[in-house]
């Protein structure tokens, strides 16, 4: 599961990166909170989760692992396309808050699993 994340991870630094490197070249900063939650959600947390299982999560049951991946990756890129389409002014607050909060919802049930897999290891920790 690591290198998913770690393959991830790194897929949304760039992205971020990139972000970053356009509002700086155009002076356009619209997207500083878009571009924030890419890095922190994306490639931060992202690359974590890989370190947690990398680290301490020892052949965790596959099937809580999957989704772990699948809510984190399903939220996330909705997350990021919602803040990009809200603060670039093409959607309107009222239509994308529904969607904002479904990813912040899929977002936290995703570190939520990440933490209960982590806790449940007994050695997790302690090293």
């Amino acid at each position: 599961m690591e290198r998913h994340y770690v393959l991830s991870a790194l897929g949304y630094g760039l992205l971020g990166l990139v972000l970053g490197l356009y509002m700086s070249a155009s002076g356009q900063h619209q997207q500083l909170v878009t571009h924030a939650h890419i890095m922190l959600v994306g490639f931060l947390l992202g690359f974590a989760y890989a370190l947690l299982h990398r680290l301490w999560l020892e052949a965790p049951q596959p099937s809580w692992a999957r989704l772990q991946f699948a809510l984190h990756q399903l939220g996330a890129p909705l997350l990021f396309i919602g803040l990009f389409l809200l603060y670039g002014g093409w959607v309107p607050e009222s239509l994308l808050g529904p969607v904002l909060g479904l990813a912040s919802a899929l977002i936290i049930a995703a570190l939520g699993l990440m933490t209960w897999l982590f806790v449940r290891q007994p050695q997790a920790g302690t090293g």
